[in-house]
């Protein structure tokens, strides 16, 4: 489309004046105290152009959406080894349940609930200190976004770390199946601070263009991963990327897509665009509510669903 920055604050235009926002993760302190009236969306297609409004250039917590970026460094340590470690499918339950580790002995259903990343965050674990680890997952988001200002917000890793007590039971209920290879408060060291990145819309847009290009970084010519290794992280963005409204976002998007609790959507048309969108305040899934609405109006306006327009 040539008129995508037309569409883009049409979106933009239609959002703002949307009442129901949803609601804030009060359950993380530092998220509670997000203005729920930020709304950012950007646009980076494959050919290098960029479509931005809003609050697309005010950093937000990404959480779970930094669960794209280990899930992929993961493969790349030990390739489709790590489907031994955490499964391919769907949970149906909400994202930090531990009712389906009870039943499944400890195994998570997929990379995408905390309890999949958890053990993703173990794997990357593997020969190295927690700082070690977490410095390798922000120098390699910085890669994919081209912009070495991306850090971790210390402030949201320190309340994560102070209350995250469901995430500190699913590691240790993990650790008895003996799922975890490493001290359940160093896998979770891990796992806090990479949740805890922050990044902008536009950032974010750029880090995902690897998924939405075959694997390749079309800003640098480089290879991030094989062709087939970025069609199954799409696939599992489809199939798991927003939790126990996975099957939802499908329907009405029809997008690879990963939430995160701060907001933050990362969408992929595959062979057009990456796209991230932002608003603080959550659906019952805990998925942005207005961002997932807006995906689903530049979807449909786009013809970019991957069933067809």
């Amino acid at each position: 489309m040539d008129d995508l920055q037309a569409l883009v604050d049409d979106i933009h235009r239609e959002i703002a004046a949307h009442t129901e926002r949803g609601k804030v993760a009060d359950y993380i302190p530092q998220l509670a105290a997000v203005d729920p009236a930020h709304f950012g969306i950007a646009v980076a297609t494959v050919d290098g152009r960029e479509f931005v409004a809003g609050n697309a250039d005010t950093p937000f917590s990404i959480q779970s959406v930094s669960k794209v970026f280990t899930l992929t460094l993961a493969l790349g340590t030990v390739g489709d080894r790590l489907w031994n470690r955490v499964g391919r499918e769907p949970s149906g339950t909400p994202f930090n349940s531990i009712v389906q580790l009870e039943l499944e002995h400890g195994k998570p259903r997929n990379p995408f609930i905390n309890a999949g990343a958890i053990a993703v965050a173990d794997v990357l674990l593997a020969g190295h200190r927690p700082k070690e680890a977490i410095g390798e997952i922000v120098q390699f988001v910085r890669f994919l976004a081209g912009d070495e200002t991306i850090v971790i917000d210390d402030r949201v890793a320190r309340s994560e770390t102070e209350t995250g007590f469901r995430n500190f039971a699913l590691a240790q209920f993990m650790r008895s199946f003996g799922k975890l290879d490493h001290p359940a408060e160093h896998v979770l060291g891990v796992y806090f601070h990479h949740c805890a990145l922050a990044m902008t819309c536009r950032q974010l847009a750029h880090s995902g263009l690897f998924l939405a290009a075959g694997g390749r970084n079309p800003a640098t010519g480089r290879t991030v991963v094989s062709r087939d290794r970025a069609r199954r992280i799409n696939a599992l963005m489809l199939t798991c990327g927003h939790y126990d409204g996975s099957g939802d976002f499908a329907y009405r998007v029809g997008l690879p897509g990963k939430s995160g609790v701060g907001g933050g959507i990362l969408a992929i048309a595959p062979g057009r665009a990456s796209v991230a969108v932002w608003s603080p305040g959550l659906n019952r899934n805990g998925n942005s509510l207005l961002g997932s609405l807006a995906l689903e109006m530049l979807a449909q306006r786009t013809g970019w669903s991957i069933f067809g327009a």
